[in-house]
C-alpha cells in the first residue's frame, strides 16, 4: 500500500461554529501559531500556521452540531487507496468530496483521508509543550476492534500504554501527531480529544488558565482542561520531544 502510506498527520480542533473566534484565539496562543485565512463553504476551516521553516500540523474546524472534540486528517499520496483500505477494515464513508474523503471508524470516530502536499518538517516545541496526540475514547465493547482498525489502517505498531486502558498507535518519529486509544469505563459514544505533552504540567496549566482555560480534573499523569470555547483537552506529563513519559 505504498501510495496509501501516511505521509503527514493533522490534528483538528473541532469546536462549535459560533465559538470559532474564541477557539482560534486560545489555540494559536498556546501553540505559538498564527491563524490562516478562513476557508470552506461557511468559513469553517483554518490552519494554525507555525513560525519558521516548519509545516503546520494543527487545524481548526467550526462544527454545526455538538460541542466539538477532535479528529485526524491522514495525508497520503493516494486518497482513494487509503479510503478503500479503511472501508475494507470496517470504516464507513461519510462524505466524498473528491479531493478528500470523510470517513468514520468502526466505532464511529470521524477522520479524513486527504492529499499530501509535501509536509515533512515537524513544528518545534513551544514554551515547553507540544500538541502531539489525538486520544480516541472508546467504550470497552468496541475497544479491541477499534485498536485493530487503527493499527491495520496506519500500518503502525499498537503498543501497550502506561496504564491498562491505554494503547499507543505509534507513528514514525518524523510525523507530528500520534494516536492514543483510551478504553472507557462507562459505555458512551466514541469520540476524540487533544493531548499536549508538557515538560512542566503545572506551569502549562497555569499559563492556559491565564488565557481562559479551566481545570476540570487532576490525575497523576494528566490534567483535564476545558478551553474558552468549551472543548475538553488534556495536559499530559510526557516529554514534548519524544512523546513518552
Amino acid at each position: 500500500m505504498e501510495a496509501g502510506v501516511i505521509r503527514w498527520v493533522y490534528a483538528f480542533v473541532d469546536r462549535p461554529r459560533e465559538r470559532f473566534g474564541e477557539a482560534a484565539e486560545f489555540w494559536t496562543a498556546v501553540t505559538g501559531t498564527a491563524l490562516s485565512a478562513r476557508r470552506g463553504a461557511v468559513d469553517e476551516f483554518a490552519t494554525l500556521v507555525p513560525d519558521g521553516a516548519t509545516d503546520a500540523c494543527v487545524k481548526l474546524q467550526g462544527v454545526a452540531d455538538g460541542g466539538g472534540g477532535a479528529h485526524l486528517d491522514l495525508a497520503v499520496e493516494d486518497v482513494r487507496a487509503l479510503a478503500g483500505r479503511a472501508v475494507e477494515l470496517g470504516a464507513a464513508v461519510v462524505a466524498d468530496h473528491g479531493e478528500y474523503v470523510v470517513l468514520a471508524s468502526p466505532a464511529g470516530v470521524p477522520f479524513c483521508a486527504v492529499p499530501w502536499h509535501g509536509e515533512s518538517r515537524r513544528p518545534e516545541v513551544f514554551e515547553g509543550t507540544r500538541m502531539d496526540q489525538v486520544a480516541i475514547d472508546v467504550a470497552a465493547d468496541a475497544y479491541e476492534a477499534e485498536a485493530e482498525f487503527w493499527g491495520g489502517l496506519t500500518g503502525w505498531p499498537v503498543l501497550s500504554g502506561s496504564r491498562p486502558e491505554f494503547r499507543v498507535v505509534k507513528a514514525p518519529a518524523e510525523l507530528p501527531i500520534r494516536i492514543l486509544l483510551h478504553r472507557l469505563d462507562v459505555p458512551r459514544p466514541a469520540g476524540a480529544h487533544l493531548d499536549l505533552a508538557c515538560a512542566d504540567r503545572s506551569a502549562v496549566r497555569a499559563a492556559h488558565e491565564e488565557l481562559g482555560a479551566v481545570t476540570v480534573a487532576e490525575h497523576p499523569h494528566w490534567t483535564v482542561m476545558r478551553d474558552p470555547s468549551g472543548g475538553l483537552y488534556c495536559l499530559t506529563a510526557r516529554n514534548p520531544d519524544t512523546g513518552t513519559l
